[in-house]
């Protein structure tokens, strides 16, 4: 028996929460899971997890124990993958997350077709707005926009994105086109995810926060509300470029718009990239350089 033993294995469930989740992870079923936690507990005799029909929780020796487990996990596939030929096919388990709009319409396409080249690649994509922590969590690879702030992380430029300020015929024939910033203010602003529009004045970025009584966090909501004459909105290019391309939407103030953001693959600092981590962001950037911006 190798003191190895389970380790693989609590660390699992311990990051999803659930012995079923975990051994679809590992690639095992759910009774070896358990039966290797359950004798790595019987090694340390320490309970690491209380278990209950409906979830699984770590107990106090479990959570410092998880922590010790990730630095091992790491160091370990750290060690292998740097003794691993450079032309090593991408192999094993890939986390990834992104946001859900520009997950479904540009990463799960390039993702799919990625997958189907590496027949030894398993993925699983997680795509949710909410802002993942990776070390934490267990991902191996995010994709993420504008100013990044984690330094625990690692990242990679894999193309922009730009915002837009627009809006339909209908409504700027109704209420007429804002002439300045100054103006958005007394303007219906459709609110999205973002508390506040940015902008750009006299060479330094601005930004305000749009009023009005509509509000949702979808993009494509957002989009349908403008295209109905609802109100000002600002959203990502890849949102709008077909509507104002054909005439649906009119883009305003486009001398103040914001920088274009980043769009970023992130992932944790080891001081070896993991080939199948390294080859999917090559992939990512290399899928993303052919998106023309709007």
């Amino acid at each position: 028996m190798s003191r190895w033993d389970g380790i693989d294995e609590f660390t699992a469930v311990a990051e999803q929460a659930s012995f079923s989740a975990a051994a679809k992870r590992l690639g095992l079923s759910t009774s070896a899971v358990s039966r290797e936690i359950a004798r790595l507990e019987d090694r340390l005799q320490t309970r690491l997890l209380h278990r209950t029909t409906r979830r699984v929780e770590l107990t106090d020796a479990g959570r410092d124990f998880l922590a010790r487990c990730r630095r091992l996990i790491d160091e370990r596939d750290e060690a292998l993958a740097a003794v691993q030929p450079d032309d090593q096919a991408p192999r094993g388990l890939l986390r990834m997350t992104c946001s859900v709009s520009y997950g479904e319409r540009f990463i799960a396409p390039a993702v799919n077709a990625f997958a189907r080249q590496n027949p030894e690649l398993r993925i699983e994509l997680d795509l949710d707005n909410r802002l993942r922590d990776l070390v934490g969590d267990g991902y191996d690879l995010a994709v993420r926009f504008g100013h990044l702030t984690d330094s625990r992380l690692m990242a990679r430029r894999l193309a922009s994105r730009r915002l837009i300020l627009c809006a339909s015929p209908d409504y700027l024939a109704r209420r007429g086109a804002p002439r300045d910033l100054s103006e958005i203010a007394s303007h219906d602003g459709l609110i999205g995810s973002a508390e506040h529009w940015r902008f750009t004045e006299a060479g330094r970025e601005v930004s305000l926060r749009p009023t009005g009584r509509w509000r949702c966090n979808s993009g494509a909501a957002v989009l349908d509300a403008a295209l109905q004459g609802l109100g000002l909105c600002q959203l990502p290019d890849f949102y709008v470029a077909e509507a104002v391309a054909s005439g649906a939407l009119f883009s305003l103030l486009d001398e103040a718009r914001p920088p274009d953001e980043g769009v970023w693959a992130v992932h944790p600092h080891p001081r070896h990239v993991p080939p199948k981590v390294h080859a999917m962001i090559d992939w990512l950037h290399e899928s993303l350089a052919q998106r023309s911006p709007a």
